[in-house]
Parts: structure tokens; sequence; C-alpha cells
């Protein structure tokens, strides 16, 4: 049986209670074994982190310690998947950006606000992760992010639509869900969720369940890779050290 750790909590704005039962229900109708942690200290323990298939935080903002930050990317570099939705992973931490380098982006802005009405196009192509779902339209917040250029981007978003001092710039197509590797590990990210109900819209939903199941596939999949090939010259130091 494959287990998944959530671990909830910072700013109360976005749910976070509501929405790691959400996706933590995603997972046990799929088998797994879910722990759900109210505090970071559920990433004190980095040999129980190895053990998982599957990490996903939810939660926004906030401060991480250095070695909790490194207890995580460490049992992402050896196969563990990490997913999770809006600031639940992507706005989580803004000061520490070896958070930001591992999850592959962070939020800036989103112009407008909540109640926005937006389009999500999604990529269709014959491999891609999220075949079949099609673009579909949605009221909520739009997010503005600095992305990873290294990310294997899955759907989009076009800005601008909510005027501001962005808006004289070109049209932007806005990554709302991507992939990534770290180490062997799969990193899964999605915008959307601002509140638990907008993990409810079913396209959402959709997305939401074949990205955890994806990024908690990985670790079987990497068993039988070369650890040490994979890790030469692997990420191991924090950011801030070299300043």
């Amino acid at each position: 049986m494959k287990k998944a750790l959530i671990v909830w909590g910072g700013w109360d704005g976005h749910e976070p209670e509501l929405v790691a039962g959400l996706l933590g229900g995603l997972l046990k109708e799929e088998g797994f074994e879910v722990e759900i942690a109210n505090t970071l200290e559920a990433f004190a323990d980095a040999e129980k982190l190895r053990s998982l298939d599957l990490i996903v935080p939810v939660w926004t903002m906030g401060e991480i310690s250095r070695e909790q930050v490194r207890h995580v990317s460490e049992a992402v570099q050896a196969g563990v998947g990490l997913a999770g939705c809006h600031g639940g992973m992507c706005d989580a931490f803004r000061t520490d950006t070896d958070w930001q380098f591992m999850t592959g982006g962070n939020w800036v802005a989103h112009p407008g606000n909540d109640g926005l009405d937006y389009e999500v196009e999604v990529r269709e192509d014959a491999d891609s992760l999220l075949q079949g779902i099609g673009n579909f339209r949605i009221s909520s917040e739009q997010y503005y992010l600095h992305v990873d250029p290294a990310v294997d981007v899955l759907a989009t978003t076009r800005f601008p639509l909510a005027p501001g001092p962005h808006s004289l710039n070109k049209p932007v197509d806005m990554p709302v869900v991507w992939t990534k590797r770290w180490g062997v590990g799969r990193v899964y990210y999605c915008s959307l969720g601002h509140h638990a109900d907008v993990l409810e819209i079913p396209q959402v939903k959709e997305i939401m369940r074949r990205g955890l199941l994806w990024a908690a596939e990985g670790k079987k999949l990497a068993e039988g890779q070369d650890q040490e090939a994979a890790f030469k010259g692997a990420y191991t130091g924090m950011s801030d050290s070299i300043i």
C-alpha cells in the first residue's frame, strides 16, 4: 500500500484543513494509507519522509526551518513524490528559495483577485497527463507566478485580463499545471484551489487526482535506476550558504 503524508497549516484564508481533507479523501479512494498533520514538525523525521511515496504540502506563507526543507528535498531527490496546489505549495515559505527551486515556481500576484472569470487551456498532446480533460472556464484567482523554465507545462491561462501595471506588456500564457523532476522524484503543481470548493470542480478534481497519482508512482519507477549516477552533482546545500 502506498503511503502519503499531507501537511496543512499557514494562512487560514486558503482553507488548508478542508483542502487537506479533500486531497486525503482522493488518495484514500485510490488505496493510499494517508497521514494528515497540522505541524511542520511532520518534516522533522528524515527517515520517515524517505519511506513515503508522496508528500502533499498544504501550507500558505509561514516560515520553515532549513532542516525541514532539507529533509523534504532529500526525500524527493530519492524518489518520493511531491504534489500540491495553489498557495499551499507555491506560495509557501516565501523567503525560502530552496523550496521554490524544488517546487518549480512561486506566486507573485493575482490581478483581479478572487472571482475573475478566465479560461484554463489544457495541453492535449497524446502523451499529456491531462489528456481528455479539455479547456474549461473558472471563476477564481488567476495566479501570476515566477516559474522555473525547466518545468513541463501541462495547462496555461492567458494574461492580462484584469488591468494593472502588467497590462501594457505582451500577452503571456502563464503555466497553471506543471511537472518537473527533483533528483529522481516527481514534482506536480496546479495553481487552482483558492478555496476547497474550487477543488470540487470536476476538471480540477481530476487534474489533482491524476497529479497526485503520477507523483506517487515515481518512487517505484526510480527504484531500478542507478541512484549513484542520478545523484552525481546532486543539489544538497542551502542557497543562502554562499551569500
